[in-house]
């Protein structure tokens, strides 16, 4: 039986202008590779020629793999694996099976004992955890929230309160449609001194990554944030949380 090949997890720039925060290693490993299993074909098309212009598209293959996608339809990428070729993994943007669908080949080829080599490159939820001044020892990803505003409002007090009773960052992303309704949902739900982080086209020219309490955002108001990619991040100090809570629980009995 040939000796099994290799699954890259190939990091792909987060937006037009970031072509730069690719490593020539993630770009050289990328050029070696003829067989891709990707998010979508055309976005992934366009990456590999920005990353190598002079190369052919023609001699490469695509498998999709999306939300969609059962494990039984990644047939042919198994077998070239199993068949000692390397493959690539490749998301719409970022680093692959971080909030993507990806995770389903990575976890086949664990099982499998295909050898995983996740490669260097841009991270928007690691990079916003950065640059938040939040704490980075204990944080959790949660994907989306409800993308109605009732159900984002308990989810949004939920994630106060774990934030509050962990002292845990909490962080979430959004399509980027929708993030003028989690800001003002936000402002809404959570209380004055509760820490929100919003981090936008993270290694484009438009960067923004700011960190305020729920209290000066809604002074200083909303930020150009429509149709932006974003990140959200909370925070709690748990003394103010406490404080907070015992009083408007106070403030609610008095009424």
């Amino acid at each position: 039986m040939p000796e099994k090949g290799k699954l890259y997890l190939i990091p792909v720039p987060l937006g037009e202008e970031g072509l730069y925060s690719i490593p020539a290693h993630t770009a050289e490993v990328l050029r070696q590779l003829d067989f891709f299993v990707v998010e979508r074909a055309k976005t992934a098309r366009y990456w590999i020629k920005k990353l190598n212009p002079e190369r052919s598209l023609d001699p490469l293959s695509f498998q999709e793999l999306n939300e969609h996608t059962k494990e039984s339809e990644l047939q042919e990428a198994m077998a070239v694996l199993l068949n000692g070729r390397n493959v690539g993994l490749l998301s719409e943007a970022g680093c692959p099976c971080v909030a993507d669908p990806g995770a389903m080949m990575v976890a086949w080829a664990q099982r499998e004992g295909v050898v995983v080599i996740p490669l260097t490159g841009p991270s928007a939820m690691l990079m916003a955890l950065m640059a938040s001044g939040m704490n980075g020892q204990r944080f959790c990803f949660h994907g989306y929230l409800s993308p109605k505003r009732e159900p984002l409002m308990k989810d949004l007090k939920t994630l106060e309160q774990r934030a509050a009773r962990q002292q845990e960052t909490q962080i979430f992303i959004e399509t980027p449609y929708r993030n003028v309704m989690v800001f003002e949902t936000a402002l809404q739900a959570l209380l004055p001194d509760t820490l929100l982080c919003i981090a936008m086209d993270i290694t484009l020219p438009g960067e923004y990554i700011v960190t305020k309490t729920i209290r000066d955002w809604t002074k200083s108001g909303l930020p150009d944030i429509q149709k932006r990619p974003a990140v959200f991040l909370i925070a709690v100090k748990d003394v103010a949380f406490k404080e907070k809570s015992e009083s408007a629980h106070f403030n609610k009995k008095r009424r």
